[in-house]
Parts: structure tokens; C-alpha cells; sequence
């Protein structure tokens, strides 16, 4: 019995695992390495075993770095079954065919500059990954995966049909329990159910994106969030929100209808989702009531919209999202990217940052180097399509809306997993990851390099 690292081994993205056991090799989580040109490249890379033998894919959710590399496992010879929930199912479809459309935009602005190559995949091979997605699973119900083995997912709290996935393995007499934590939700969401562990577990997986700190009470972020909402309305301006698809953007029209039931700001408001994706996510949302809170699946099962605004907009089309371009007051653009490293939201700024009397409101993480965080540091001007256009609206910077469990809601996750033989750490950088095993107590700790081996 084995367990080796594939992904998430000595950084945060490309999440990929797998176990073998009893002449079965599992597969958990196939994500695309993100954050820089070196990363892109990686993603090219072997991946460390034939996909060509391995049996089932075990799916956490539908986060890019989590599936992204799925559409390339099937272009290199993977037949096996996909299973995950039914939620990611769906929302991984959206975010494999957008993957692919972007690897083929890529591959076409490279073969302008005389760079020949072909994309990692394309929209075909995204097509024939989905041929591929067999069971949909369910909660706390096991999945018989092989004799001697089963797969039991678990609410992760994360984003909708996330899960963490208990692994129950049995080869010559030899028993463990192997739980994968995916990505973890913070407490207290307000769609989302809390994440959960079982308990009894032999070995642990477990992400330590923020294992060294903890987020800020949603609460105070809320009210933060209204207050510049407030704050911009009576400056006379637009609000530009760079936005996540999947979750964020769900969550802010969740916040933002409450906030105008109570009155806490303006119902006439005109709202504007200008993001193809964050559009279609939302749909998907309405579909799966099932993977949200109990009152809220009450909510959908009722008739009732939680993302309905009186003045919501959703701008699908390009020259939709143009037009929005010559509105110069009263309205909330929410556009993807949350880091501004591409798409929509960057002819927003392009069209608002040099007006004092606007506002950009980023509601979550940044990476350096990424517009976003450039504006954040202080910017007194950015560069937009060779224009240096001047920084002069007013920037809220409101971190508590992370979809991540921060460090205390990690340890408590764990501490539900009982006491495990052996705890591996991924998804973390390497302070991150230090940190957080100096909180762990009676388990042996390992931070696996990438592709490293260990017999469980």
C-alpha cells in the first residue's frame, strides 16, 4: 500500500495525489499548476505515472487547480471512472471548456509571434475528460471502488459540492483509513455548509493554505463591505469588484441582497455580474440546492432567489460588457478577474480607476505580481494596454471573505480526524506548512517533495 505526491507537494496549486492498493491506483484531485510563467511549464511536465493506469479519479471539486489538468490526464490515455458530487460535476465542466478556451487563445497569441506550439489541450479534450465522469456521489454514503476498497466524501465547506474524501483500504490483512482533506471552508458561510471530518483516521492529507494564520470575522468584513458600498454612493461613483467565478461571486450577491432587505444599503443600486462564467456558476448554483445550507436549500426549494436584486444585471455578451463601460455613476461592476490578471474587469479599471469619485473593492487574495496586488501596494498609476492611467479612486481592501479554513479551523478539522499515524502537509508554502506542524500534536508529521513515495 502507497501513497505518492503528484501536485500541492512544495507549493499550493496543482493538487494531485494517489493511493495504490490491492493492484487499484487512485487517483485524487488533478489540478493545473497556477501563478507564474515556470508553473505554466510545469504543467506540461509528466506527471509522475501513467495515466494510462490508473483506474479511478476521486475529485474534491472543481477549483482549477484541483481539476484543471483532468481534460490533459484523458488526452495522455486515462480511462478510468471520474466520480465526485454532482455540483462539481457541473462546475467542473464550466471550468475545464473555460480552461481550454484560454489554452487556445494562448496557443494562437504564441503562433502570432512566431512561437508555434500547440495548447496543453483544447475544448475536444475537455469534451472527452467529461465523457469520462461516471457516479455522482453523495454524502456520507460510501462508494464501492474495488474489493477492499471504498470512497466515502465528505462535506469540505469550500465551495458548492466540495469535498474531503476518506479513503477505507484493506491489502493482504492490512487496514487503513485515508482521509484527503481537498480544500477546507472556514466556519459560518453563509451558503455553504461547515466542513466535516470523520473520525479514526490512520493518515491525514491536509491543506495548509493559511496554516500559519487565521481570517479576519466574516461579520466585521460584511459590514466593512456595506460601508464602502455607502461610502461610494454618496461620492457620486461607480464600484468596480474584481471577482472570483466560482463562490465569491455567489456570496457578494448573497450579501448584497441581504444588505438592501435591511436596508443596509440602497435597493437602487443597479448591479451588473459581467462574467460569463460567475453567470453560468450562479445557475448551477440554483440547481443544487442539496449542496448548500439548510436554509438556504430551503430558499431555492421554495421559489425563492438568494442571488435576485431588484436591479440585477447579468452581461453575458462582450458588447454588453462595452456598454457598461459608459456608465459613469451609481453602478456595481462585478467582473472577473479576482486578480485582475486578465478578463473584464481590467477595461473596467481601465474606464473608472482615474476617477475620484469611484471605488475598487477587492474581496480577496492577491498574489504579488498580479495587477490586483499592485493597486493594493499603492499604486499611483498602472500600465493598461500601454496606457499609464493615473490611481485616483478610493481602494477597500476587505480580507475576511476567504473560501479557505484559516489555521484554527484547520487544527480543529484535524483534531476531529483523532489521532492520525501520519499527517502529510500540501497545498502550503513552506512557511505555511512549518508553522502549522508545530501546532500538531500526536502524529508524525511529513511535508512531501514532488513525486516522493511513501509505503502506508
Amino acid at each position: 500500500m502507497e501513497i505518492s505526491f503528484h501536485g500541492a507537494a512544495e507549493g499550493v496549486t496543482g493538487s494531485c495525489h494517489m493511493i495504490t492498493c490491492a493492484g487499484k491506483k487512485i487517483l485524487i484531485d488533478c489540478g493545473m499548476f497556477q501563478g507564474g510563467h515556470e508553473l505554466n511549464e510545469d504543467n506540461a511536465e509528466p506527471f509522475g505515472f501513467d495515466p494510462r493506469q490508473i483506474d479511478v479519479l476521486l475529485l474534491t471539486h472543481a477549483h482549477l487547480d484541483h481539476c484543471g489538468r483532468i481534460p490533459l490526464l484523458v488526452k495522455q490515455g486515462f480511462r478510468g471512472e471520474i466520480i465526485c458530487t454532482a455540483a462539481t460535476r457541473d462546475l467542473a465542466r464550466l471550468v475545464m471548456l473555460d480552461s481550454a478556451h484560454l489554452h487556445e487563445e494562448e496557443a494562437k497569441r504564441r503562433r502570432r509571434h512566431g512561437k508555434g506550439s500547440e495548447p496543453l489541450y483544447d475544448t475536444m479534450d475537455a469534451f472527452d475528460a467529461m465523457d469520462r465522469f461516471g457516479r455522482n456521489a453523495d454524502y456520507d454514503k460510501p462508494i464501492h471502488l474495488g474489493r477492499h476498497i471504498s470512497a466515502t466524501f465528505v462535506d469540505a465547506g469550500h465551495i458548492l459540492g466540495s469535498a474531503s474524501i476518506l479513503l477505507e483500504l484493506e491489502e493482504e490483512g492490512h487496514k487503513r483509513r485515508v482521509l484527503f482533506s481537498g480544500d477546507l471552508g472556514p466556519d459560518e458561510r453563509p451558503l455553504l455548509s461547515d466542513n466535516q471530518a470523520p473520525s479514526d483516521i490512520d493518515i491525514v492529507v491536509i491543506e495548509t493554505t493559511y496554516g500559519d494564520r487565521d481570517h479576519r470575522p466574516l461579520n466585521a468584513s460584511v459590514d466593512e463591505f456595506y460601508d464602502a458600498i455607502r461610502d461610494a454612493q454618496e461620492r457620486g461613483g461607480n464600484i468596480i469588484i474584481p471577482t472570483f467565478a466560482l463562490e465569491r461571486a455567489q456570496e457578494l450577491l448573497f450579501y448584497l441582497r441581504e444588505g438592501m432587505e435591511r436596508k443596509e444599503i440602497p435597493d437602487t443600486l443597479h448591479v451588473f455580474l459581467d462574467s460569463p462564467m460567475a453567470i453560468s456558476a450562479t445557475q448551477i448554483f440554483r440547481r443544487h440546492p442539496e449542496a448548500m445550507r439548510a436554509d438556504v436549500e430551503r430558499m431555492l426549494n421554495s421559489g425563492q432567489d438568494p442571488f435576485q436584486l431588484p436591479n440585477l444585471r447579468f452581461t453575458r455578451e462582450s458588447h454588453e460588457s462595452m456598454a457598461l463601460n459608459r456608465i459613469r455613476s451609481g453602478a456595481i461592476l462585478m467582473a472577473g478577474s479576482g486578480m485582475c490578471t486578465g478578463g473584464r474587469v481590467r477595461h473596467h479599471l481601465r474606464h473608472n480607476l482615474a476617477h475620484s469619485d469611484c471605488s475598487v473593492i477587492f474581496v480577496g487574495f492577491a498574489a504579488k505580481g498580479t495587477l490586483a496586488r499592485i493597486i493594493v501596494d499603492g499604486a499611483r498609476s498602472v500600465r493598461l494596454w500601454g496606457k499609464e492611467i493615473p490611481v485616483k479612486a478610493r481602494i477597500h481592501t476587505i480580507n475576511g471573505f476567504s473560501a479557505h479554513a484559516g489555521r484554527s479551523e484547520l487544527l480543529a478539522w484535524h483534531r476531529q480526524a483523532g489521532k492520525p499515524e501520519i499527517t502529510f502537509l500540501v497545498h502550503g508554502e513552506q512557511e505555511e506548512k512549518e508553522s502549522f506542524a508545530k501546532a500538531l500534536k500526536h502524529t508524525r508529521v511529513e511535508m512531501p517533495k514532488l513525486h516522493q513515495r511513501y509505503e502506508i
